[in-house]
């Protein structure tokens, strides 16, 4: 689905991607962590192609982004999805013309786009806010206009650029049981860009860490946490590393999966 080989990218001098390679596929939810100035949003520009990329092959859905035609971009974009930390709705549309924008501007009719509207803003639960502003919303109910407008145009791939990183801890795990919803139900691949560990934890099913432009740590999330690596106990922290000398146990709970819980030591 996405193929990311050997990408380096740089601002002038400086180097933001140093010769990151991953691979991320159909139906799963990647995510790509670190912290702050780490590159994991230029990461997720270039896989949008919003950035471009000074060398190395990036294949999305089994096309190089950096080779696209004019048509093959209009076909991409409408292919993938994204959202965002800041929601970037429409101040002056209510909820009903935010969600219906992509579809209008792709010259859809009107029938249709009442429908689909009102299909999506059932599937994200606000339904009955379809008349409202932006400012009359709470965040995670801007979040939520955000996810079904990302979803108009029925893509493939859902990007989400530390989607949740503004909203408080109840609202943001309602909105990746929405993020989880979507990907079982519709069969999207979700990347997840975020330096938060819940997310990681809750919805995640793969991983990279990427530090100072590098890949650090690649793999299964459950594999990861049970045996992180240098990098990864780094961007952990402390609460997560077990100092004592001598046998440590360790209890870890998958999300969802807790029949299949780890001790280890």
């Amino acid at each position: 689905m996405i193929e990311v080989s050997h990408i380096n990218k740089s601002f002038e001098s400086l180097k933001v991607l140093k010769n990151v390679s991953f691979t991320i596929e159909e139906g799963q939810v990647y995510g790509i962590i670190g912290h702050s100035g780490a590159g994991k949003s230029t990461m997720l520009r270039c896989i949008n192609g919003l950035e471009g990329y000074d060398e190395g092959s990036l294949k999305v859905m089994g096309k190089e982004v950096s080779s696209m035609t004019e048509r093959d971009i209009r076909e991409f974009r409408k292919n993938v999805g994204m959202i965002f930390q800041n929601f970037n709705l429409l101040k002056r549309s209510n909820v009903y013309n935010n969600v219906a924008l992509p579809l209008q501007l792709w010259g859809y009719d009107k029938e249709y786009i009442e429908k689909k509207v009102e299909e999506l803003l059932k599937i994200v639960g606000l339904f009955h806010k379809i008349k409202s502003m932006p400012k009359e919303l709470s965040g995670g109910e801007k979040q939520r206009v955000a996810i079904a407008r990302a979803l108009a145009l029925e893509p493939k791939i859902l990007l989400c650029d530390e989607a949740t990183s503004a909203l408080d801890p109840k609202t943001t795990k309602d909105i990746l049981e929405l993020l989880s919803k979507i990907n079982k139900e519709m069969g999207i691949t979700i990347v997840m860009v975020t330096h938060q560990m819940e997310v990681v934890k809750s919805i995640c099913q793969r991983i990279v860490l990427v530090e100072g432009g590098e890949v650090k740590a690649e793999g299964n999330v459950d594999e990861l946490f049970l045996r992180p690596g240098y990098s990864l106990r780094k961007f952990l922290g402390e609460e997560e590393i077990l100092f004592n000398d001598g046998v440590n146990i360790k209890i870890y709970f998958p999300a969802n999966k807790s029949e299949n819980s780890f001790i280890t030591n």
